[in-house]
């Protein structure tokens, strides 16, 4: 399976120091109408933090499908109180 193949690539290649051992696999990120990769909202999405739509966006339904993606996986952990 991919998630297996791409945990022990990172394991063997970069290191232990950058191991991970949860994936998610979604069709998309959420970017800027620029194209840059919108780190800082998806950080907050992954650590249960309120999350406003960005005015930058491409496209808003990205949120969703990462939503989504982590729900697969349940996260955020904790939620935003």
């Amino acid at each position: 399976m991919i998630i297996q193949e791409l945990i022990q690539n990172v394991r063997e290649h970069i290191g232990l120091i950058a191991s991970f051992r949860v994936v998610t696999i979604v069709n998309r990120l959420p970017k800027t109408r620029s194209g840059k990769i919108l780190w800082g909202t998806m950080k907050m999405l992954v650590d249960g933090e309120p999350v406003r739509t960005p005015t930058t966006i491409g496209d808003p339904a990205t949120l969703d499908d990462l939503r989504e993606g982590l729900a697969v996986i349940r996260y955020p952990k904790r939620k935003f109180q």
